[in-house]
């Protein structure tokens, strides 16, 4: 007998936080054209289709298929009150056997900005990692002058951890980022092992 896999999902206070559906796409699309010039100063330069719907599709199916092979949870960031997109968190980069971590990367729509949706998203997946993906390890990296960013990982938890020199290609240069880690706390500094 064949049985359907639940999708992943968590909530916070506000939010669900859910795999994107081909039905966000008008409400994605708008909060990011909207939110463009808050969002490019942040990010790797967006294609020429980045907010198509077949652009879309394919993110859609890739989310898909990252979750079915464990190796992302791309969330959308889905306010409970009007079901309206408000951002997105990706848990990526999700490493098994001894490393056993994975790394975060989000965003949230200007209008949406400072509100607490984010520290709630992020609660909300480290909490998800460490209870039910047994992750040890969560890391984040962020531009050294997004103050709105490093804030919001420090009052979720993530310790500073250094400097990554020439990190990631953001709006079109190589930038360095700081880095961030949260450690599942009954794992710090044991081992099985001796």
């Amino acid at each position: 007998m064949l049985t359907r896999r639940r999708k992943p999902k968590v909530e916070t206070d506000r939010l669900t936080l859910r795999l994107p559906q081909h039905s966000d796409y008008r409400d994605w699309a708008s909060l990011r054209e909207e939110s463009r010039d808050f969002l490019t100063q942040w990010e790797p330069l967006w294609s020429n289709d980045h907010l198509s719907r077949k652009a879309f599709a394919n993110r859609v199916y890739w989310s898909a298929r990252a979750e079915a092979a464990g190796t992302a949870l791309p969330f959308f960031l889905i306010r409970r009150g009007d079901e309206r997109v408000v951002g997105a968190i990706t848990l990526d980069n999700i490493r098994r056997g001894p490393a056993q971590s994975g790394t975060i990367g989000y965003w949230v729509g200007e209008r949406y900005a400072r509100q607490g949706f984010m520290r709630e998203a992020i609660e909300g997946v480290v909490d998800y990692a460490f209870a039910i993906l047994d992750l040890s390890r969560i890391e984040a990296a962020c531009l050294p002058e997004n103050a709105a960013s490093r804030g919001v990982l420090e009052k979720s938890g993530f310790k500073y951890e250094g400097v990554a020199q020439a990190y990631l290609q953001i709006n079109g240069r190589w930038r360095n980022h700081v880095l961030y880690s949260n450690l599942r706390p009954d794992r710090r500094g044991r081992t099985d092992v001796g």
